[in-house]
């Protein structure tokens, strides 16, 4: 009988200082995003996020300092799983289409669209929160940047592009639809859009990039 509590007791999850979960940082990342779009960043309570996520307030700090620092975690968790790269299409159009597709996947999540919004106006105030804004768009822009590198190498845009503005306007057009207008574009609708930035990308920029 004591050889089996002992060995009951040698099967136990270690606890206190366990090596975080994922399965915990994840449900941490979930009601933190939940907090955050119902209450805004500057109303969020770490404790609230802790409840949510049916752990104590200690399983937050032993991940993150601050909540500016849980921001940073949790949106370039996001930002990397929005950059995973995607098998290359046959055209430019094609990738563009690709692309609005994922991204709207992303913007018409509620959590998303009550987010965005207050992550730019807490970037207009904060230093900090500027620079997590920078990194998160820049995961976002690096997935672009293969799809600009591809049209390079087939042909359809010059290598001379004007990338700033290409990868602007690859995304600003869906951006403004469904983040400040509030609209989510239908399966149609974002064809059109693909036609209209590839028409773009391959006039007005490919002809700046070319001076």
């Amino acid at each position: 009988m004591e050889r089996k509590r002992s060995d009951e007791k040698s099967r136990r999850k270690p606890s206190g200082a366990a090596v975080p979960r994922a399965e915990l940082t994840a449900a941490l990342y979930r009601a933190f995003f939940e907090e955050w779009a119902e209450r805004g960043f500057s109303a969020l309570s770490l404790e609230r996020v802790a409840a949510r996520a049916g752990a104590g307030k200690a399983a937050i700090y032993r991940r993150f300092s601050s909540r500016l620092a849980f921001a940073d975690a949790a949106l370039s968790a996001l930002g990397l799983g929005i950059a995973l790269p995607k098998p290359e299409r046959a055209t430019l159009e094609e990738d563009v289409f690709d692309l609005l597709l994922r991204i709207r996947a992303v913007l018409r999540h509620p959590l998303a669209r009550r987010i965005l919004p207050d992550l730019h106006a807490e970037a207009a105030r904060s230093p900090e929160m500027r620079a997590i804004n920078d990194r998160l768009a820049e995961a976002r822009r690096e997935q672009a940047q293969n799809l600009l590198d591809r049209a390079v190498r087939r042909g359809d845009l010059p290598e001379m592009i004007d990338r700033d503005l290409a990868l602007d306007l690859l995304v600003a057009p869906l951006y403004w639809r469904m983040v400040v207008r509030g609209q989510t574009p239908t399966r149609a609708e974002l064809m059109v859009q693909s036609k209209a930035i590839t028409a773009g990308l391959k006039a007005s920029i490919g002809d700046v990039g070319r001076t």
